[in-house]
């Protein structure tokens, strides 16, 4: 429904111009980007660099509490428009109100220019252009409530919005006015919303259902799916990875020696090799190998050492209690989360569990709100093609993905020698 200033090749090669006329720099940190003229939104208005200005400013003014706020923290000004909340987001006392509302890193230049400056060079900057926190948004988003454009967006890209059934479907249909390159020849899609991967895969085999992205972990055994599919299938790496995460903001798990025995229980071959037959990697680098930039056999505690873990349990000053792992119970990740608790159970000898929450939406709420009591299943799907993306949103304090609260001084002062390089 959207198209960024930049796109991302299917290859995983560099980034391409989309709205983008040109993205300029000398010196890394002032970048003066021109939009292609005659791009319309969905309601025919022109796509101006003041869609991108205000949507940017909007998006970073803290007070909107938009999750994706910290993508703009590299522009000039950005701390202006944000605001520490005193006692955190559950605290009675409410942030104080930014002394700024709009970023000065923003200059308009003329309708189809604008300037960027960074607070220091950030070469990769034009890199993320094309996530989704750096798209564009329509006049009519500035006169409408949140909510109310959420539930009737309108976008830039080669498809717009028909209709929303809450838990049922969504309808799409071609955008014609779209004139950048990535036109679509389907004339409507209907995006069919499934409590149960099963349910879906079960009318993706009888017909009911054209495209389901993945297939679920019980079609993977003995590559059941080849049969069942055969050629309807296409088998597409892709930069994503799972892994279990932390709520950092309860005490219980703040020893490192805890969550580092935690994760050398975790047999991933075999769960890779028993699960996903071979369709999943065991992952040995914060990054995934898919990512320009990224290093083998970088983390230091993902093989499965079960003497190590028990001693460094022991350190840890041992578990009492039941340690839940929990997942979303409307995608299948029964299995493996099961796996990943029954690896830690039998290898540290404690009542590690797999719980489901109902639905993904629920879940999501209860990781937003730092409700989390036990690990937690989180997946990362690179946003854009660089390096610093498996760091930055995830492990620097106050990333926008840093759901659990992580906070360590020196992956926060490294982080910003490596973005400040050249």
């Amino acid at each position: 429904m959207w198209t960024g200033l930049v796109s991302y090749p299917n290859n995983g090669g560099a980034p391409k111009n989309a709205v983008a006329e040109s993205i300029d720099t000398t010196d890394s940190k002032v970048y003066t980007i021109k939009l292609k003229k005659g791009t319309k939104f969905h309601d025919g208005t022109e796509v101006k660099a003041d869609n991108f200005i205000r949507a940017w400013n909007w998006g970073a003014y803290a007070p909107n509490a938009a999750q994706n706020a910290s993508f703009f923290d590299k522009i000039a000004g950005y701390q202006d428009v944000t605001s520490e909340d005193p006692d955190g987001p559950d605290g009675p006392k409410k942030a104080p109100t930014p002394k700024a509302k709009e970023m000065s890193g923003l200059q308009k230049v003329d309708d189809y220019t604008f300037k960027v400056e960074l607070s220091a060079p950030f070469s990769i900057f034009p890199t993320m252009l094309g996530y989704s926190a750096f798209f564009p948004l329509p006049d009519a988003f500035f006169t409408a409530t949140p909510e109310q454009f959420g539930k009737k967006p309108i976008g830039n890209g080669p498809v717009k919005f028909v209709s929303w059934q809450d838990n049922v479907e969504i309808k799409l249909t071609r955008f014609d006015d779209y004139s950048l390159e990535d036109k679509v020849k389907v004339k409507d899609v209907t995006v069919k919303l499934y409590q149960q991967a099963s349910a879906a895969y079960a009318d993706l085999q009888a017909g009911n259902l054209d495209f389901q992205q993945q297939v679920p972990t019980s079609a993977l055994a003995g590559d059941k799916y080849k049969t069942d599919l055969q050629d309807r299938v296409i088998n597409v790496p892709t930069p994503s990875t799972a892994f279990i995460a932390f709520p950092f903001y309860d005490k219980r798990f703040a020893k490192p020696e805890l969550r580092k025995a935690i994760s050398l229980a975790i047999d991933r071959q075999a769960i890779s090799d028993k699960l996903f037959n071979g369709t999943r990697k065991p992952a040995n680098s914060w990054s995934n190998p898919l990512t320009p930039g990224s290093k083998d056999g970088n983390c230091t505690v993902c093989d499965f050492k079960p003497d190590e873990a028990k001693a460094l349990l022991q350190q840890a000053g041992g578990w009492q209690g039941k340690m839940e792992f929990f997942y979303n119970g409307d995608a299948s990740h029964k299995e493996w989360m099961e796996a990943v608790a029954n690896s830690v159970k039998n290898t540290l000898g404690i009542e590690a569990v797999a719980t489901p929450v109902p639905t993904f939406a629920v879940f999501r709420q209860n990781i937003n709100a730092h409700k989390m009591t036990g690990p937690y299943r989180a997946a990362w799907q690179q946003d854009y093609p660089d390096v610093e993306n498996w760091i930055g949103p995830l492990f620097v304090t106050g990333g926008s993905s840093n759901d659990g609260q992580y906070t360590n001084p020196e992956v926060d002062k490294l982080y910003k020698e490596g973005t400040a390089a050249a």
